[in-house]
């Protein structure tokens, strides 16, 4: 039984039929059918019934189906893994998200630096999602992500822990902040400046669900035309008085004149950025900085 004759079965099931398989994988029904009808004889029974609303797995075909599609999986996942580029020697590419602490990178870089002279990191801006795809398609060796992954194919560590503190004009903060800060409640009848869902979907989700779990169910929109959202069109909304924007203490100084950063009181949201890699990686350098990176404890 070979690959090829399992994955033509599977495209007939998936298609619904002979006619449908035969285009999507460009090849004649004659030769399809041919296919089919010698995979039944090396099974010894029939595997399809056809009939005017195409074909269906008959009760062995549906137990070939569960076997072949996972036997297709790991085959793919094989061929990627092996057909995949690898990564330069002495070079690591590392994807970086907006408004990522500044001290955190270049204190790891260094570390790296000194256990391997020889290595260079070369650092790509990119929203989580993205990353997520460029590091399994292999085209970066590490991954720092807001949402982290449940694909057991990668490894992951907790790289940086923000509570999340408002930006608002100086005459807001006078109005909702007190001696330990902001009560997030307090900013209730505000618009919360955010980011772009695509960026990080499950962090979006958690901080809209955060939000309006304290009264604020106004979300701006510049993040909903898919873009990243910069921190000059955060402050200018800000500016107006009628939004707030969540930032980190590290990353929002300094800020423009007018505008001031205060912490929410309890910490109510608390942004967690996640370094990733590929399970099957084995680079010394890539070690070094992901140790580098890892918060204590995770």
């Amino acid at each position: 039984m070979e690959i090829r004759e399992m994955r033509a079965f599977v495209t007939v099931v998936d298609e619904g039929g002979l006619s449908a398989a035969a285009r999507a994988m460009h090849i004649s029904q004659s030769a399809l059918s041919q296919t089919v009808r010698s995979l039944e004889r090396q099974v010894g029974g029939q595997l399809l019934v056809r009939d005017h609303n195409g074909a269906r797995p008959t009760e062995l075909g549906a137990t070939l189906l569960d076997r072949a599609r996972a036997l297709l999986e790991q085959h793919d996942d094989l061929m990627a893994t092996l057909t995949r580029p690898a990564a330069p020697v002495g070079r690591l590419r590392v994807g970086v998200p907006l408004e990522l602490p500044t001290d955190l990178l270049p204190m790891a870089i260094a570390e790296v630096s000194a256990a391997h002279p020889d290595t260079s990191v070369e650092l790509r801006h990119a929203r989580s999602t993205a990353q997520l795809a460029a590091l399994r398609a292999g085209e970066i060796e590490l991954a720092l992500v807001r949402d982290r992954p449940t694909d057991p194919r990668l490894d992951s560590v907790l790289a940086v822990e923000e509570a999340m503190g408002v930006v608002l004009t100086a005459s807001r903060a006078d109005e909702l902040a007190g001696p330990g800060g902001v009560r997030l409640h307090r900013v209730s009848g505000m618009s919360w400046v955010g980011f772009a869902r695509s960026d990080a979907p499950v962090w979006h989700d958690q901080v809209v669900a955060i939000l309006r779990s304290h009264g604020v169910t106004d979300i701006d929109s510049a993040g909903a035309d898919d873009r990243p959202v910069p921190r000059e069109v955060k402050f200018a909304a800000v500016g107006t008085g009628r939004s707030f924007a969540l930032a980190s203490a590290g990353w929002v100084h300094p800020l423009p004149e007018g505008l001031v950063w205060h912490p929410l009181i309890s910490d109510p949201v608390v942004r967690l950025t996640w370094a990733v890699w590929r399970s099957d990686s084995r680079q010394r350098e890539l070690a070094t900085l992901v140790a580098a990176l890892s918060v204590s404890g995770y």
